[in-house]
């Protein structure tokens, strides 16, 4: 098999460090890694297989360089925007783990278990971008629902842990948490949230929008819609709690007029998925939690049932792990199939 020069921008960062124990643990064929960040990184060094590899500074020409083959972006929109034409410009398909990309109808927006196909579009941009974590573990469960009954409307209610905010949002918890059994908690300063996170929870992530919802929250609504290529309903309430990794969702799915939910059928349909799995035993407390989901790559489905009123609505609890799920194994699972296309 061919290998390639792999550049990760946003190298020192929580999902930048994710790629390296996913590139060894799924044997990505590299034939060459270089990790870029900013000029504040030099002399920083990261580990991939045993190795000590020194940081290297982003430039515009430093892919052209180093001659990159695939470039995994997850350093901010602005560095996405301002660094990834370089990237294609030298040659490089660009998988961007930003927002920036993400809605221009230029560029794939892929979940490769929900929407594969769309990767073949990459050639018109030559970047493929990878949606918002929320979005992916959602999209995931709702894709085999679709395939079986039809949805038509989706609400969900997120708990999103701190490592969407990064490493800094999950050190703030971790500190806060510290400062909490210190008793100086009320002194303890919060940067990466606008409150304190630690014992509470914050609804609101992302900023305002005039609609009243968030930026975070249109991004589920926005994204899912161009992945499963359907104009469905989606409304979102995006929360932030004091978790360290692992998202949870709590959906409720409205399926076509006349569709009867039947549980055994839903069931079936979605541990048959690729990468999901029913976690459902409520008389035996069994359900998914982030303690089951933190450094894995599935995501995990329970508290399966009907509505009480309604044959044709479904309630389930969904939980993944963001920097995995939700970040760099998408990305990871894109560029495999990118691979597998180009390799045909």
């Amino acid at each position: 098999m061919r290998k390639f020069n792999v550049a990760v921008v946003g190298a020192t960062g929580a999902v930048g460090e994710e790629f390296y124990r996913l590139f060894e643990a799924y044997d990505f064929p590299i034939a060459k890694l270089v990790p870029l960040a900013s000029a504040r990184s030099l002399g920083k060094t990261i580990e991939y297989r045993g190795q000590e590899i020194d940081v290297v500074e982003l430039t515009c020409d430093i892919f052209e360089k180093e001659e990159i083959d695939i470039a995994f972006f997850s350093a901010g929109g602005s560095v996405s925007a301002k660094y990834a034409p370089c990237a294609v410009e030298a040659g490089a398909v660009v998988i961007d783990n930003t927002s920036h990309f993400r809605m221009d109808p230029n560029v794939p927006l892929v979940v490769p278990e929900v929407n594969p196909q769309d990767i073949e579009l990459w050639r018109e941009s030559g970047i493929i971008a990878n949606p918002n974590c929320s979005t992916i573990q959602m999209v995931l469960a709702l894709k085999p629902l679709d395939d079986l009954y039809g949805i038509k409307r989706v609400d969900v209610c997120t708990y999103q842990a701190t490592s969407g905010a990064g490493k800094a949002g999950m050190e703030e918890l971790v500190k806060q948490m510290q400062d909490f059994f210190a008793f100086k908690l009320d002194e303890s300063p919060h940067e990466a949230f606008a409150h304190q996170i630690a014992l509470n929870v914050i609804p609101q992530i992302d900023v305002a929008m005039e609609n009243g919802f968030t930026k975070e929250e249109m991004k589920m609504v926005n994204e899912s819609q161009k992945i499963l290529h359907k104009q469905l309903e989606v409304a979102a309430t995006c929360v932030r709690v004091p978790v360290l990794r692992s998202h949870s969702e709590s959906i409720t799915v409205t399926f076509d007029e006349g569709v009867e939910v039947q549980i055994d059928a839903v069931r079936q349909a979605l541990e048959s998925f690729e990468n999901v799995q029913v976690v459902d035993d409520l008389p035996n407390q069994i359900y998914p939690m982030p303690v089951m989901a933190t450094d894995t790559d599935i995501t995990y489905v329970g508290r399966i049932r009907k509505d009480l009123y309604r044959d044709n609505i479904l309630h389930f609890w969904n939980v993944a792990d963001q920097v995995r799920v939700g970040a760099a194994t998408n990305a990871l699972r894109i560029a495999q199939k990118w691979i597998e296309l180009e390799e045909a």
